[in-house]
């Protein structure tokens, strides 16, 4: 397994091919780095004893020590240990662990590249296999570009004005494939070795050209990655973890770009396409299971935190903010856990969440976000918006007076409130805070999706009996 530094060194080496506000610029950029720290984490807290035995396991095809960032399920137990690790790494970056995207890619192509391969006899899940050796291997971190830009939402990819609306097939070739497209919103793009690409959505004969999987490295010729990227805010001598963090959010543009065949594991096969994005979908909804309730505890920490020092924590309107935030947490996280123990094992031996558990989870996440941020607010007051920046706090003329008007009980010290007030503004009322926000409604589906995902795989039949025979009706 590689440290953290290997993973930067490996980093730093790739052809600069992403754009920052209107700038080429190499993976070593400052404009890069808080989601390079966020990713770090997962290589650095692998002796920690804590989190050991969560993110280490061992590889179902080699049975050598693997991340368990490249695993892919092989029971309920895989998928439980999973979602507690997402959660607790949540839990130390304040936010998105960012690398579940490819570890919820390669979980995806396990099943549908298995059953492509037993309908039409191709060769793709050996493909994948001699790919996810390589991956678990090089212990690898890959971005998965699932959202098309789409352009005209009423109409399916191959009815596009412009063709090049989803990504596409252009050409096919004895040696590979040429394929052409953008991809939009995704995480961490400029920050990884790899980019897998699965469709979007169901694909019909029609979209054949449209139904395509790969791999490639983050940095093949024609692949562009433009960046939009937040950071909480601090100076370096205010020495706090969150200095570290940082998000990006990429669209991906593949401009002609060159897919050798060993690397695409799927390629025309339009059911399998289907399976493909909706595997992907599911996967990640059961890791937002873990990643979104630590965002409630991180929310919860702080509302909590700035009542004690208020004086307040013990008033009957703060508990009942706080308890609901702990309900909404361990809901979610419940329907996590009873996703993964009412999965199933496929034929190809990959271990699936249920989808209505995952999805249900999911989607009362996605609406409770805001809801979680308007209690913070509320707990926290209007202070958070208006608070002098760190670098004034730091201001030895200045800090006095900070310190002196924003005192709260007299057994807490200013510093402390300062900081707990500094954390709730980053939430917030900063950059990094926004794009969290909508991240958590529309990260791994709109909560739309998740309702359509429950109305398609929920026995609503099941309860018209119940109803049936509760009044005598008899069909």
């Amino acid at each position: 397994m590689r440290t953290s530094e290997e993973y930067k060194q490996d980093l730093y080496k790739l052809k600069p091919n992403v754009y920052v506000r209107g700038k080429k610029v190499r993976r070593d950029s400052p404009e890069v780095s808080g989601g390079i720290n966020v990713i770090s984490k997962t290589f650095d807290l692998v002796e920690n004893p804590e989190f050991k035995d969560l993110l280490v396991t061992h590889s179902h095809l080699t049975g050598k020590k693997i991340n368990r960032f490249t695993n892919v399920n092989q029971s309920a137990e895989d998928l439980l240990k999973k979602q507690e690790m997402v959660r607790k790494c949540c839990q130390v970056t304040g936010g998105c662990i960012q690398r579940c995207m490819g570890c919820d890619a390669i979980n995806g192509l396990s099943v549908a590249t298995y059953a492509a391969d037993q309908e039409f006899g191709t060769d793709y899940h050996k493909r994948f296999l001699e790919y996810l050796k390589e991956f678990q291997n090089r212990d690898l971190v890959a971005a998965c570009a699932q959202t098309d830009v789409k352009g005209d939402r009423s109409k399916r990819p191959h009815e596009q004005d412009d063709p090049d609306m989803y990504v596409r097939v252009v050409e096919k070739r004895s040696d590979g494939i040429i394929v052409r497209g953008a991809k939009n919103c995704i995480t961490m793009a400029s920050v990884a070795d790899e980019i897998i690409v699965v469709p979007t959505r169901a694909m019909t004969e029609k979209d054949k050209a449209y139904s395509v999987a790969f791999a490639i490295p983050a940095d093949t010729e024609g692949v562009k990655i433009i960046a939009r990227t937040a950071h909480h805010r601090a100076p370096p001598e205010f020495n706090i973890p969150f200095n570290e963090i940082g998000d990006d959010e990429n669209m991906i543009v593949f401009d002609d770009v060159f897919v050798p065949w060993d690397r695409v594991f799927l390629c025309g096969e339009h059911k399998q396409a289907t399976m493909a994005a909706h595997l992907f979908a599911l996967f990640h909804r059961h890791s937002y299971t873990g990643c979104k309730p630590a965002a409630t505890d991180v929310k919860m920490g702080f509302g909590a935190l700035i009542a004690e020092y208020n004086g307040v924590y013990d008033r009957h309107n703060i508990r009942e903010k706080l308890v609901e935030l702990a309900a909404t947490a361990e809901l979610v996280y419940a329907a996590g856990i009873a996703s993964a123990v009412r999965g199933i094992k496929t034929p190809a031996g990959t271990f699936i969440p249920n989808e209505v558990y995952a999805n249900v989870g999911r989607r009362h996440a996605g609406l409770n976000y805001y809801h979680d941020l308007e209690i913070l607010a509320e707990l926290s007051g209007g202070l958070p918006a208006c608070l002098p920046f760190a670098e004034d706090y730091l201001n030895p003329e200045i800090k006095p007076y900070i310190d002196k008007y924003i005192k709260r009980r007299s057994d807490v010290p200013s510093e402390k409130v300062y900081r707990c007030l500094y954390g709730i503004s980053n939430l917030l009322a900063s950059s990094l805070g926004g794009v969290s926000a909508v991240a958590g409604v529309h990260g791994g589906g709109s909560p739309v999706m998740e309702d359509i995902a429950i109305w398609r795989s929920y026995d609503f039949e099941e309860k018209k009996k119940i109803a049936k025979y509760l009044v005598g009706i008899r069909d």
